[in-house]
């Protein structure tokens, strides 16, 4: 399930970004990936399932990092990924840090 997890790109790219950033919400990814609030929520919620990811609350955000417990087999693969794909990721890292530079706008999204 690992391998077919990260065969679609929505949630390889959530992954490496989480990996990338440490912690990311729901609303920081859909600017990243430009993609709509449900179909995030459904790949992030797949990644939680499959014990990829792990989430925290925060009043009413919900925040998901990298599982650090994952196998150190899977944590590699992970990495060799992330090296190779490191200019789609940058790409989506730089509409995020774009939004971020804006904090009113990002709260504003996040609400």
């Amino acid at each position: 399930m690992f391998f077919k997890a990260l065969a679609d790109d929505t949630r390889l790219s959530c992954l490496l970004l989480i990996q990338l950033e440490s912690e990311l919400c729901v609303c920081e990814l859909m600017t990243a990936l430009e993609q709509s609030q449900p179909k995030i929520s459904r790949h992030l919620a797949q990644l939680r399932k499959l014990g990829l990811l792990l989430d925290r609350r925060q009043g009413q955000w919900v925040f998901y990092r990298v599982n650090p417990e994952l196998p150190s087999w899977a944590a590699d693969i992970l990495q060799t990924v992330a090296r190779d794909e490191g200019q789609m990721v940058e790409s989506h890292r730089a509409r995020l840090v774009r939004v971020e530079s804006d904090s009113q706008k990002m709260r504003n999204m996040c609400q």
